[in-house]
């Protein structure tokens, strides 16, 4: 492999001729690869002779400091053949073992580890310099740890962390990290004042113009150092106990913010020093396996942590998304909790009429159900429950989703790929040979995806979906404007409900409060019932963190598709003839919804008036 390694980098003006020889004397001396010696000659990166060597041999590369191997996979080689092989486990599917490599025409190296595992070897490229690294790491049992990986856990208490410490766990061997409890505080701002930032020179995170060359290797580094760990970990721990949806990470010029999503509005959370920016987006970013060289171009990726909370264990999935902006990269972490969940549809917030057409609606054996509305307003929540409630071992169930958020046992969840065109048109396609008998389409988009999913609702299937309208019946009007047939809208469709969620006030620190007559007839309650009415808000306690709300409820339009409405749909009439016979008809609206909430006490008049249209 030496001699054709060499002659590979000459020819492709890697190195000169002159460099070449020298490493071959240096290498007939000390021994050693070329390509070892090449680089500790400075001649030539790491990085580039894996990538030479992965075009040459038509085999992938892989940066071993992106991967977590599980203790199982490493006992599968001893240290002794992995050093000897310059060789690293790194997964198991089935009878095929993935093994790293820093020369993959080593085939005895292959054969010897195919005979001792009794597996087959699917050689992947890594550098020599760090597949050792990853040797010691994992065979030397260094207790470097990674808090966010789904082996180990932490174990917050009702009020915040136990004691700032958490304990290594003797049934399953995962060791704790130490959090200072000091930093995280009880209101809506979390210190720094603890962190030991003098040790860190300002220049080591130096911001990189675009023309400037990335130094990966330094940047992993500074991304693992513990003031940048500590604020990560103290941001999850955080942002669960706060019961926060998201966190914002935002870089600007001259500033660097941190915001949580609670109960659907941002709160500032804090401003940490610019010159953590690059290390924490980092970090971040190597937590959820995304390429961190990669700056020009949004990725998306997961992270997966095990929390104990109260004695008990949970898994919790954050989902992340990174976009380039002007002064870097915007990290958005959706923090997808399943015990947050609500699977019993009673509890969404329905008034009883509309949670009972929406209910006769999923029952029919076809036809179309649509939830619209926009993000965030709970459209993944309310089609999982009815998908919950239809689950039934004699029922197919299968699902088209963008991304797929939690998994629910006994249905077929597909996650779409546009890149390799497993988009929601193909799979809908598809899933038409496999004998389904409910269809859950995560967005209608376009046309053969609309097209493809009333054709699917006309010939005996239960199609549920959703599509961004403001109300139920400009969907109509959406779908006919994509190129749906309108007498193919009416007979496919049995339901559109349209959605929002608004705020609930906070139990603890509910108080009622006046609000004139004429604001209430204004939104819509009659005279005589605004003068009876009873209002209440939230005062702000230390439950609500001073903000007076405390989770979210639904707003729920539901407008059943009745014989009369689709006469009128069948004759092109416009949104606003089709709401005023839906009306009649006895629909309640968004407003009517939010005016129902506001007779129970449960909300206010400014979340019903910012959510809602008369």
């Amino acid at each position: 492999m030496s001699a054709k390694l060499g002659e590979i980098l000459v020819r492709e003006n890697l190195i000169t001729p002159q460099q070449l020889r020298e490493a071959l004397d240096y290498q007939r001396v000390n021994g050693g690869r070329l390509g070892s010696n090449l680089v500790k000659l400075g001649v030539i990166s790491d990085d580039v002779i894996t990538a030479v060597l992965s075009r040459q041999y038509g085999v992938p590369s892989i940066n071993l400091d992106l991967f977590h191997i599980e203790p199982a996979i490493i006992k599968l080689i001893s240290q002794e053949v992995a050093l000897k092989y310059t060789v690293l486990p790194i997964s198991r599917v089935g009878a095929t073992l993935t093994l790293a490599m820093a020369d993959p025409t080593n085939v005895f190296a292959m054969d010897d580890i195919k005979f001792m595992t009794e597996l087959n070897v699917e050689p992947v490229i890594a550098s020599e310099a760090s597949i050792q690294m990853a040797i010691g790491k994992y065979y030397s049992g260094s207790t470097q740890i990674d808090i966010f990986d789904a082996a180990f856990s932490f174990a917050p208490e009702k009020g915040g962390l136990k004691n700032g410490n958490l304990k290594k766990n003797s049934k399953n061997g995962s060791r704790a990290v130490r959090i200072d409890e000091r930093l995280v505080e009880s209101d809506l701002a979390v210190s720094l004042d603890d962190f030991d930032l003098a040790s860190h020179d300002s220049e080591e995170f130096e911001i990189l113009e675009d023309n400037e060359e990335i130094d990966l290797a330094t940047l992993t580094r500074a991304s693992e150092d513990a003031p940048v760990v500590r604020l990560v970990n103290v941001l999850m721990v955080d942002s669960l106990r706060r019961g926060a949806s998201d966190i914002h990470v935002e870089p600007y010029e001259k500033d660097f913010r941190i915001r949580f999503r609670i109960d659907g509005v941002l709160y500032d959370v804090m401003h940490p020093p610019m010159k953590l920016r690059d290390p924490l987006i980092s970090r971040l970013k190597i937590m959820a396996k995304l390429d961190i060289s990669e700056k020009r171009l949004p990725q998306d990726g997961r992270i997966k942590i095990k929390v104990k909370v109260d004695d008990r264990s949970r898994e919790l999935d954050f989902r992340v998304s990174t976009l380039p902006t002007l002064f870097g990269e915007k990290v958005v972490l959706r923090l997808l909790d399943k015990d947050k969940l609500m699977l019993d549809m009673t509890k969404l917030g329905f008034e009883p009429e509309s949670l009972e057409k929406f209910q006769r609606a999923i029952a029919n054996p076809y036809g179309m159900v649509l939830v619209t509305g926009p993000t965030g307003s709970g459209k993944t929540n309310t089609l999982y429950s009815a998908l919950q409630s239809l689950n039934q071992p004699e029922t197919n169930i299968m699902t088209a989703e963008d991304p797929v958020e939690f998994n629910l046992q006994g249905i077929n969840q597909v996650q779409m790929k546009e890149q390799i065109g497993l988009n929601f048109a193909a799979s809908l396609r598809s899933f038409l040979r496999q004998d389904p008998n409910i269809i859950l389409v995560g967005e209608i988009r376009d046309f053969e995806t609309a097209e493809i999913a009333i054709k699917a609702a006309l010939t005996g299937h239960l199609v549920l979906s959703t599509l961004h309208t403001n109300d139920a019946p400009s969907t109509i009007s959406r779908l006919v404007n994509m190129g749906i047939e309108p007498f193919l809208v009416a007979t496919s469709i049995n339901l559109i409900q349209a959605q929002r969620l608004i705020r609930r006030i906070c139990s603890e620190c509910k108080e009622e409060t006046h609000v004139p007559v004429e604001g209430l007839i204004e939104i819509g309650f009659s005279k005589e019932e605004a003068k009876k009415l009873k209002l209440y808000k939230g005062r702000g306690c230390e439950t609500c963190l001073n903000t007076g709300f405390k989770g979210r409820v639904g707003l729920y339009e539901v407008m059943e598709v009745t014989d009369e409405l689709r006469e009128l749909i069948i004759i092109g009439a416009s949104a606003i003839e089709l709401r005023r016979k839906a009306i009649e008809l006895g629909m309640i609206t968004l407003r009517g919804s939010g005016l129902c909430k506001l007779r129970e006490g449960i909300t206010t008049i400014e979340e019903v008036v910012k959510e809602t249209v008369a």
